[in-house]
């Protein structure tokens, strides 16, 4: 329970009982404080503007019928937005018991001393233990020893303002126990105790309950005031996921639209390269009959002259019959049964060349998304490897190349590296670290059962979710099989984000708002807390600092 809640618990009665206190010492039947402004009548479901004023909900809500602007009946304050209109629970509370006590009060106390017909009471008296008329009070406000009785607004329940010990008026206030006594009760059990008039408690309490009053009203202005921030960053969300889910659809559809036209031009093109293949085969075949019409004729006259008897003309027309047919070279030539796959490789290049462009786009709007949910983090120096220093804001560490003078500590690990003070079981969480001008460097999350002594074994299966720098221009997720990547430019600021519902850690190249590599679909079942290796020191190479810097969104 938060401390301003305790203070509402404590005073919730005592601030009721003052009310009703005032209610009954002021002149008239309702005190304003309990009167609606706009229907002049007592509260019925009292709530409360963020102005501070109350009025009855019935009333506010035809107040604001109607109206594009919604402002203070009363003090006339205009609100940007329509605040969410909710009972004030305390203030009916008070309402609820001001009718119970009025309706007592109005309840008719009459005269004891009246013989024939009883006339209204005005007076009782707590020492005749009596209630008075106008009539037979007058004694009382003239006769001394009368005067010094003393007289309070007629009541029925007199034995509540008197002693049932002593029957005496319970005119003091004993502090140690809590409790009216009378006079008698202070020389008995209340002889040592610190006792007061009830007129003097009362006045302190009042002054207590006023400052109550002040803390309880400005507790509901601080509600109403988150509530406001709340509904805000409510709408300012759903705009943002509005206007994502519009960029995402379009981003998607250009996609698809580029995929259809690929696809498109690579049956086209796969088409006429068939044609042009079938024509090309039609041709050949034609030729190539026409050379084994022309070689079959020759070979029936070859035939026949293989059985002439005709010397001479055998002889005439040999050397035409012999020589080599003037035919084609058919040995190199043939039909490629493969398919061209120069347009493949072209529409998978735009396919490429558009997820790219797609994969930046919504990469870059993750980023802005991420850095939402931006958290404070500091380092543990309870968990920092001995060679480690850390600045005194616990924003920084490197590897000193000096063992430091620390306590052992189980919690301590053998390896370069440190966890945050920072733990998470739930939600989202997003960090940045500087790592401009090292040449390695590890980050990422840890469980909380993560083994502090001998080397890491850097995977998810040992409760480490890491990217760590090979050098200034490769870089290693540590994945399950492990994933290796080249930078066309060196991160000079790597972000982490972290979704433990979803199984989700993803780092990101702060300064390009890119993503670099994500661990998906893990379970988490422990606490998780940040994680930073600074690698060695390596003879001042790699001296520069881990830096945990502010998150500012791009």
């Amino acid at each position: 329970m938060s401390p301003e809640d305790t203070i509402f618990s404590t005073f919730k009665v005592d601030c009721i009982l003052f009310v009703l206190s005032v209610m009954a010492s002021s002149s008239g039947p309702l005190n304003e404080e309990l009167q609606c402004s706009i229907c002049l009548d007592v509260f019925t479901d009292p709530v409360t503007t963020p102005c501070g004023h109350n009025f009855c909900k019935t009333c506010l809500k035809k107040c604001w019928t109607n109206t594009q602007s919604c402002f203070c009946p009363l003090c006339k304050e205009t609100f940007s937005r329509r605040p969410a209109i909710k009972i004030n629970i305390t203030l009916r509370e008070v309402v609820q018991h001001f009718k119970e006590k009025l309706n007592q009060e109005e309840s008719e106390v009459f005269c004891d001393f009246c013989d024939e017909r009883k006339q209204k009471a005005v007076k009782s008296c707590l020492t005749c233990q009596s209630s008075y008329c106008e009539t037979h009070l007058e004694p009382h406000l003239r006769v001394p020893r009368l005067k010094k009785h003393t007289l309070i607004n007629a009541v029925e329940n007199l034995e509540d303002y008197i002693c049932q010990k002593h029957e005496s008026p319970l005119e003091l206030f004993c502090r140690d126990d809590q409790m009216c006594v009378c006079l008698s009760c202070t020389e008995g059990d209340h002889r040592t105790h610190n006792t007061v008039p009830v007129e003097e408690e009362s006045q302190l309490k009042k002054n207590q309950l006023l400052q109550t009053q002040t803390d309880v009203q400005q507790m509901i202005q601080n509600r109403m005031k988150k509530i406001e921030e709340i509904q805000h960053s409510v709408e300012l969300r759903k705009r943002n996921t509005e206007e994502e889910k519009s960029a995402s659809v379009e981003l998607f559809t250009d996609l698809i639209r580029s995929i259809e036209r690929c696809q498109s031009e690579l049956l086209k093109m796969m088409e006429e390269q068939q044609n042009a293949a079938e024509k090309q085969a039609k041709d050949l075949i034609k030729e190539l009959q026409q050379e084994v019409t022309e070689l079959k004729r020759r070979n029936t006259e070859l035939e026949q002259l293989s059985h002439t008897d005709d010397h001479l003309h055998l002889l005439q027309i040999y050397s035409t019959l012999c020589s080599r047919p003037h035919t084609k070279n058919w040995t190199e030539i043939s039909i490629d049964s493969d398919v061209n796959v120069f347009p493949l490789h072209r529409a998978l290049t735009q396919l490429k060349k558009t997820h790219k462009t797609l994969n930046e786009k919504l990469c870059q709007t993750g980023l802005d998304w991420a850095q939402k949910f931006a958290v404070d983090v500091t380092l543990d120096p309870d968990t920092a490897n001995p060679y480690l220093i850390l600045s005194d804001d616990g924003k920084q560490v490197s590897d000193g190349d000096i063992e430091q003078d620390v306590p052992e500590n189980p919690k301590r690990f053998d390896d370069i590296c440190v966890l945050a003070k920072e733990r998470f079981s739930s939600g989202r969480f997003y960090y940045e670290v500087q790592v401009n001008g090292k040449t390695g460097w590890s980050l990422g999350v840890a469980r909380e059962s993560i083994k502090r002594k001998e080397d890491i074994s850097p995977s998810p299966e040992d409760g480490l979710w890491s990217m760590a720098s090979i050098n200034q221009s490769q870089c290693i997720a540590c994945d399950n099989p492990a994933v290796v990547f080249s930078y066309t430019k060196t991160p000079e600021k790597v972000g982490v984000f972290v979704d433990y519902e979803e199984g989700l850690v993803s780092f990101y190249d702060v300064g390009s708002s890119s993503h670099i590599y994500s661990f998906t679909g893990q379970t988490f079942t422990e606490k998780l807390y940040p994680f930073f290796g600074p690698c060695d020191n390596d003879k001042g190479k790699n001296s520069n600092p881990l830096i945990i810097s502010p998150v500012s969104s791009n």
